[in-house]
């Protein structure tokens, strides 16, 4: 007599405990089950003493969550489903109709687009200031100020800003400071604690930290994750209950994928720094290039704030920016990504294939702050893992096609 349905669906078989291997086990649930009904009414999804649903949490996400909360130096950590998500569960949870938030002038584009859209439509306004210039942000925040977001560098054209002067600036107004970490990697520096070596400043950076798992974390170029990393208690619960109203989840594989890269995740860093730095160097010395955009470079904007946050042989992303010289048309520069061939076209960072993107600037900067010099097309290149001299070579024959040659 074959199996009834109701056999396997409740099986008395409870495989032994103590089993254990160099990954952790992968908890995938919607519905969580309870011994009986006071377990069910006593349980508090709000901390991590249980479990309530799958969106609340499982073994395997509370376990990433703890591991990217060590990784950013905070002591809370909460995971939704993108880098953005995570912008939006912070903008959610902290602004009503009536409020402002403040955006640096080389925001994130999608980020500036949810403050022109989405904020807009809710009664939020926005304002957006010179990162470069501390008394610039000090003179926009006013009564209305409930949030400042901070990217250390820049989107796209990786300017490092004076990190600590902005974080202390919000703090003295009573504001709240949000940081965009994903570049960092919660390795080149401390977003809650800034200053390199012995002069790291306890308690002198953000409230609050980002970052788009998607990138160096996932290392694959197949998850999209975010994490909201805090110190604080109270902020942590404010922003935990708007992660629950909201729904937000991530699938147990993206976060098994995830915890298996997390152990390599210094030695890629390193590995594409160091490439990166590498290709940077050598493109300084082309005639075709009128700047080179990497904040440990010499005479990159921001360069001596990166000192100071990530010391002088701190680390960097695998991440920089190309500035044509002017006489190259936008034709010309899109027909040298065309001819890159290693270099695959597409956005994102952090995973073994290196990428280009070429971005019109202008457009996405204020003309009110006039912070983007140059008339040159630019060009963001990513370095994967792949061999630097063959990179380097990749980029030697592109180049010709500038020429039309």
């Amino acid at each position: 007599m074959p199996p009834r349905p109701t056999d396997l669906i409740h099986h008395p078989y409870v495989p032994p405990a103590g089993f254990e291997a160099p990954q952790p086990g992968v908890f995938k649930a919607s519905t969580v089950l309870f011994a009986d009904v006071a377990a069910l009414r006593a349980r508090d999804w709000k901390h991590k003493d249980g479990y309530t649903y799958g969106l609340h949490g499982t073994p395997t996400t509370f376990l990433l969550e703890e591991r990217i909360a060590t990784l950013e130096g905070g002591r809370q950590c909460l995971l939704v489903p993108s880098g953005l998500a995570a912008i939006a569960n912070v903008n959610c949870a902290l602004l009503a109709a009536g409020d402002e938030v403040l955006l640096p002038d080389n925001v994130y584009g999608p980020s500036r687009l949810m403050a022109e859209g989405e904020l807009a439509r809710w009664g939020i306004s926005h304002q957006r200031y010179d990162p470069m210039k501390p008394a610039d942000l000090e003179r926009r925040i006013g009564a209305r100020t409930r949030l400042v977001w901070l990217e250390a560098p820049g989107s796209v054209t990786l300017e490092f800003p004076p990190l600590a002067q902005l974080a202390q600036i919000c703090r003295r107004h009573g504001v709240t400071s949000a940081l965009d970490n994903t570049w960092g990697a919660g390795l080149a520096f401390n977003g809650f604690d800034l200053g390199a070596g012995e002069g790291v400043q306890p308690g002198s950076g953000a409230d609050i930290v980002v970052h788009a798992l998607t990138k160096y974390p996932s290392g694959g170029g197949d998850v999209l994750m975010g994490s909201i990393a805090t110190r604080e208690e109270e902020l942590h619960v404010r922003l935990k209950l708007s992660h629950m109203r909201m729904g937000w989840g991530v699938g147990g594989n993206d976060a098994e994928l995830v915890l298996r890269s997390l152990p390599s995740l210094a030695l890629r860093y390193r590995a594409q720094d160091a490439a990166a730095r590498g290709l940077a160097r050598w493109l300084q010395g082309r005639p075709e290039i009128a700047q080179v955009l990497h904040p440990a470079l010499e005479g990159s904007p921001g360069h001596e704030h990166w000192r100071e946050a990530c010391g002088p042989d701190g680390l960097a992303a695998g991440l920089f920016s190309v500035v044509f010289h002017e006489r190259y048309a936008p034709a010309r520069v899109d027909a040298f990504c065309d001819a890159l061939k290693l270099f695959r076209l597409g956005y994102s960072w952090g995973g073994p294939v290196s990428l280009a993107v070429p971005y019109d600037i202008p457009s996405m900067r204020s003309a009110e702050l006039g912070t983007w010099p140059h008339r040159g097309v630019l060009v963001r290149l990513a370095i994967g893992l792949e061999d630097p001299a063959d990179l380097q070579a990749d980029l030697e024959r592109a180049l010709g096609a500038l020429s039309g040659a």
